[in-house]
C-alpha cells in the first residue's frame, strides 16, 4: 500500500517492550510520500538504565534511512523518552529532519499540528521523578506481558496486551487520557490549526473535540498502530493486529478452497 502520509509515535527502540519486527514488516508493507515519527521513537530512560539494543531495533533505524533515500520525507519530532534529540532541531540526520514540532497538511486542506504530546503532561513536566517510578513500573508490566503471550503464542493464540487492558480499566487512568486530549484539542485551535496528530499516552484514537480533529497514532509496544492518510485524503488508523488475522483468515480461506 501506498499512502500520503505515516504518523508513528512511541516506538521505544531500546526496550525489549518494543515491538520492533511488528513494525519492520509494517513499515515494508506501507510506503508513503510523508513519514512522520511523532515522539518516544527511541527510549533514551530506558537506554541509560541497561543498554538494550538486538538487531531488529537497528534494522527500524535503518529502514528509516532506506526510506529517505528513496525520496520519502521523513520528520522526527522527539517526545519525553528521546528529549535529548530536541538538542539537535532544525537539524537532519541521514536526511530525517528533527523539529520540535510539526505540521501536515491533508489533501483537503485543512492542518493538522504535530506535537509529541508530552508538554500536556504534569507529571512529566513538574514531577519528573514521579514519571520516571511510573516508567520503572510500566517496564515491569510489559516483562509480565511478555511472558504471558509467550504462553498464549505456544496455546496458538493471537497477541494480547495486558498493559492496555489494565491501564483502560482503571478509572483515573481513563479521566487522564481524556483531559490530555481535550487539553490538546484546545491547543491546536488556539494556534489555528484544524486538527492533531500525537502519541505520548499509547492509545491510539481518531475524534472531534469541539470541532478539532483530534488523532492518536498510539504505539508499537501496545497497541501496534498507525494513522495514515490515503492518496484520496481520507484519514485512517490502522491496527496491525487486526490486519493480520484478516491476513491470516484469508490465507486459511485460500488453502482450504
Amino acid at each position: 500500500m501506498h499512502y500520503r502520509a505515516v504518523f508513528i509515535s512511541d516506538v521505544h527502540l531500546g526496550t525489549a517492550g518494543c515491538q520492533a519486527q511488528a513494525l519492520l514488516d509494517f513499515l515494508k508493507s506501507h510506503e508513503s510520500d510523508y513519514l512522520y515519527l511523532i515522539g518516544d521513537i527511541v527510549d533514551g530512560w530506558q537506554l541509560r538504565r541497561n543498554w538494550y539494543w538486538p538487531q531488529a531495533h537497528n534494522d527500524v533505524v535503518q529502514k528509516l534511512l532506506r526510506r529517505v533515500r528513496k525520496g520519502c520525507h521523513v520528520l522526527y519530532i522527539p517526545g519525553n523518552h528521546d528529549e535529548f534529540a530536541r538538542e539537535f532541531t532544525s537539524q537532519h540526520f541521514g536526511g530525517i529532519e528533527v523539529m520540535e514540532e510539526g505540521s501536515h497538511t491533508l489533501l483537503d486542506g485543512r492542518k493538522l499540528w504535530l506535537t509529541h504530546g508530552d508538554y500536556f503532561d504534569a507529571v512529566v513536566q513538574y514531577a519528573k521523578w514521579l514519571a520516571y517510578v511510573g516508567d520503572y513500573l510500566y517496564e515491569f508490566t510489559l516483562r509480565m506481558n511478555r511472558h504471558f503471550n509467550r504462553i498464549r503464542a505456544k496455546l496458538g493464540m493471537r497477541y494480547w496486551s495486558l498493559s492496555a487492558f489494565l491501564k483502560h480499566k482503571v478509572k483515573k487512568a481513563l479521566s487522564y487520557v481524556s483531559d490530555f486530549e481535550k487539553a490538546v484539542a484546545h491547543e491546536a485551535a488556539r494556534r489555528g490549526y484544524q486538527g492533531v496528530v500525537c502519541g505520548h499516552i499509547h492509545k491510539a484514537e481518531m475524534r472531534t473535540i469541539d470541532g478539532i480533529l483530534y488523532c492518536n497514532d498510539g504505539d508499537w509496544v501496545e497497541s501496534r498502530t498507525a494513522l495514515v492518510e490515503h492518496m484520496d485524503g481520507r484519514l485512517e488508523l490502522i491496527y496491525w493486529d487486526q490486519l493480520m488475522d484478516k491476513t491470516f483468515v484469508h490465507a486459511s480461506a485460500m488453502q482450504t478452497a
